[in-house]
């Protein structure tokens, strides 16, 4: 099959692969063959060495399923990520998204989702509802990570919270957290989307959000939470001065090569600083249903398969926001 290959000792050198060996599931297993694939910034760090990965990176998807269990064969889903043991004691505890065993698609241990077919858990897979197109599906993904921020913080009408960085997550974070009554849970009283590319600057406010943009920002440690999704190191150093004392810091980014960043102000202000990661499909795709984000403007360029490596560089061009690979 033809794949995106991430080579072993040379992630640089990503090419097609004409004949990749197609998967074959293993038990408990689904063989789906993907429709579209979405980039995201962590193939991009994949790329420079990120988790020293090797194989065909990728893991935003929707696919339909060619082989597996009559419930899902035929159907199109989507897919938890993380593929855990399901017998440790983090596994048992219901943290299967922490299991020290797990494989995680297209990240590690596991081929991804830039090719024609994958394998996952049968149990990963959540079918999409038929009102949510293939389009909007590609985004259940990333858009569970952003709406994870809401199980990581509280929120009322006095909440201050700004969102720091406008690239393909940040955009879905102010977006989740302004539609959070949609999901059940109350959203800030007060919301900054912060960043410092005009196109998508202009998208939030098209959307009804306020903004700030990064060279008119005077930090002044004002914000009950800080969101930080810039995908760069730098993005904590201004989440730090952003926050308040006693203040939250949610960390979204993650990159392949990390610099020291003095961490004194969490100490001398008390800072809270959380990691997010991962979410819950099953509310990502409802999300989507009931069209509470919008995530058609989003999408820049679309590339076939075979043009993968474009499709990357486009990627990692601030003109473009969200580019998918259609195999």
């Amino acid at each position: 099959m033809r794949a995106l290959v991430v080579p072993a000792g040379n992630p640089r050198a990503v090419a097609v692969d004409e004949h990749y060996p197609e998967p074959q599931p293993g038990p408990d297993e689904v063989r789906v063959r993907v429709t579209l694939a979405g980039v995201c910034a962590t193939d991009l760090e994949i790329v420079r060495g990120y988790m020293r990965f090797a194989g065909v990176p990728g893991h935003e998807f929707v696919g339909v399923v060619a082989d597996g269990p009559p419930a899902l064969r035929g159907r199109r889903v989507v897919a938890d990520i993380n593929c855990p043991c399901g017998t440790c004691a983090l596994c048992r505890a219901g943290h299967g998204h922490h299991c020290p065993h797990r494989t995680v698609l297209g990240i590690a241990g596991r081929d991804g989702a830039f090719a024609e077919t994958l394998t996952i858990p049968a149990a990963n897979c959540h079918v999409v509802p038929d009102e949510v197109s293939d389009s909007e599906a590609v985004f259940a993904e990333p858009l569970a990570a952003a709406a994870h921020v809401l199980d990581d913080v509280s929120l009322s009408r006095q909440t201050r919270v700004a969102v720091l960085g406008t690239g393909r997550l940040g955009l879905l974070v102010a977006q989740v957290l302004r539609a959070a009554s949609a999901t059940g849970q109350p959203g800030p009283g007060t919301l900054h989307v912060i960043g410092r590319n005009p196109r998508t600057l202009a998208l939030c406010r098209a959307w009804g959000l306020e903004t700030v943009s990064l060279e008119n920002l005077r930090p002044q440690a004002d914000y009950d939470v800080v969101v930080e999704c810039t995908g760069a190191p730098d993005g904590l150093r201004l989440a730090l001065q952003l926050a308040r004392p006693r203040g939250t810091i949610v960390l979204k980014s993650t990159y392949a090569e990390p610099e020291p960043v003095d961490l004194a102000p969490v100490v001398i202000r008390e800072l809270h600083v959380i990691g997010s990661r991962c979410g819950t499909l099953r509310r990502a795709l409802e999300l989507l249903r009931r069209r509470a984000v919008d995530v058609a403007p989003l999408i820049t360029a679309t590339y076939a398969l075979r043009d993968g490596v474009a499709a990357l560089a486009a990627a990692a061009d601030p003109a473009h926001v969200k580019v998918l690979i259609r195999p």
